[in-house]
């Protein structure tokens, strides 16, 4: 019998593929972690090679936490020591892209949903096709058919006519369909606050609560006079 720990256990799955954008998937994996979030993992094989272009780090299956604190702690300008983030004590676990046998591939593990981001049109057309290519395919459909939340962070420009119509598929079937497009009212100054504000509306449409943006409170300028 499961321990009552592992039985309470109900995480979010974030599944992170291979269009540009890490910096987002960082952002909101931090958010995760503030709120007291467990997470589960899910890195993509064509990630890895975005994450290494665009941060100059190796994800590695062996050595995750130590790969994740350092892509954790790295700001979207490049500051390789920008954010503080507690790796090592917060609830996170990997499963490699390739385990189809890990338990986010399975309805009866107990995940809370999951968090496509930054979505690819592959990764896209994979979920909205059923495709179940790899595990990130594979966990986000059990989300769907288990009628949990499914956020997709799409993050490509521009967008043709086959992946706009896997996108009205996905929220059909339930999704949310959230474009990566940062808004500019909320006052940002700097690359970190318009990532950041992307990153929030992911974690709003989930239902986790963050600070990470400056919220509209109805008033012309408001975000001039904080």
């Amino acid at each position: 019998m499961e321990p009552v720990e592992e039985q309470r256990r109900r995480p979010w799955v974030v599944g992170v593929s291979g269009a540009s954008g890490t910096p987002y998937a960082a952002a909101v994996l931090r958010g995760l972690i503030a709120a007291g979030e467990s997470v589960d993992l899910v890195v993509s094989r064509a990630s890895r090679l975005t994450l290494l272009d665009e941060t100059g780090i190796a994800y590695r299956d062996a050595h995750w936490r130590e790969d994740l604190a350092a892509w954790l702690a790295r700001g979207a300008d490049g500051d390789p020591g920008a954010f503080d983030v507690d790796v090592a004590g917060a609830d996170l676990r990997h499963w490699a892209a390739g385990d189809l046998a890990a338990g986010p591939s399975s309805g009866s593990y107990p995940a809370k949903g999951m968090l496509i981001v930054p979505a690819s049109t592959a990764s896209v057309a994979g979920v909205a096709l059923g495709l179940s290519k790899d595990l990130l395919q594979r966990a986000a459909s059990v989300v769907l058919k288990e009628r949990r939340p499914l956020v997709v962070a799409v993050r490509e420009t521009p967008l043709n006519g086959q992946t706009l119509r896997h996108l009205v598929a996905l929220d059909e079937a339930g999704a949310v369909v959230l474009p990566a497009s940062p808004a500019f009212y909320a006052g940002a100054t700097h690359i970190q606050d318009l990532v950041d504000f992307v990153a929030g509306r992911v974690l709003d449409a989930a239902g986790v609560p963050h600070r990470l943006y400056r919220r509209w409170k109805g008033e012309l300028g408001g975000s001039r006079k904080d």
